[in-house]
């Protein structure tokens, strides 16, 4: 690749880069200027990211402008360490949602799901009582519960449903419980359980409860954790080799930018 070229296309990569990080920033922002505690726990690693990012650019724009051979080393570096972090974290994103599936059961047009059928790396995280104390409270200002009665008004709609993780495990008791329905948010408690299961009796039609504590609660939501590691495990896949080639012209460029300096020597 020629030395105007690589140099070119470094600094357009890293413009482009820039205000990409910028833009993270600016989400980041947003994201603290809300209360919902779900929101700002992701606040600093959004703004960490998008601070990251332009540092990285703006070195890389830099020591293509100039064509400054340490900048570019420094550039290489710093993008070398994120490939491997990239590459790292997409290995293990696929082995710890390896594990777990849904349950079918008859007459449900969705799957019910079991902890227990999830990696070991999941059940710590969820069974951390912090961890799940500051989960809950995401689940229940979500509303996403109590916004069942207004998608399903009657019985045969919600029977008929096909409910996300979150909502079969969270929303209502597990089929084995045998709780007659009697709407998309309320159960009759009254009938005698057939299960040994301890989530029966942890179900409550109240909405700040419903079956938050449950098990299946859990499960759910490691199963909408996995689905979205899975997104991201294959979108790190592209981004790693997009990073790659950007990596490799930034070698052609640091490469070029010796052999200037050396020239002018």
């Amino acid at each position: 690749m020629g030395i105007g070229t690589s140099n070119f296309v470094i600094r357009w990569i890293n413009f482009l880069t820039m205000l990409l990080a910028i833009a993270v920033v600016i989400f980041g922002v947003w994201m603290s200027t809300h209360h919902d505690g779900c929101r700002k726990s992701l606040t600093l690693p959004v703004l960490g990211l998008g601070a990251f990012i332009f540092v990285i650019s703006i070195i890389g724009f830099l020591g293509a402008l100039k064509k400054n051979s340490i900048l570019l080393w420094i550039y290489l570096i710093l993008l070398c360490i994120i490939l491997v972090a990239i590459l790292v974290f997409t290995v293990l994103a696929f082995i710890i949602t390896n594990n777990g599936s849904g349950h079918n059961v008859s007459g449900l047009r969705y799957k019910e799901y079991q902890l227990k059928d999830y990696s070991s790396w999941f059940l710590k995280q969820l069974n951390n009582t912090d961890n799940w104390k500051q989960l809950r409270s995401c689940l229940v200002k979500s509303e996403d519960c109590n916004n069942l009665a207004k998608q399903y008004r009657t019985l045969k709609q919600y029977k008929m449903a096909k409910l996300t993780p979150i909502e079969a495990g969270c929303c209502r008791p597990p089929s084995d419980c045998g709780y007659p329905v009697v709407n998309a948010s309320y159960y009759d408690l009254s009938f005698h359980p057939i299960s040994s299961n301890k989530d029966c009796k942890l179900y409550k039609n109240t909405r700040a409860v419903k079956c938050y504590n449950c098990e299946s609660c859990k499960a759910g939501v490691a199963q909408y954790m996995k689905t979205e590691w899975r997104v991201v495990a294959i979108f790190n896949l592209a981004l790693f080799v997009v990073l790659s080639i950007i990596y490799f012209v930034g070698c052609c460029a640091r490469r070029n930018a010796g052999r200037t300096r050396e020239s002018k020597v």
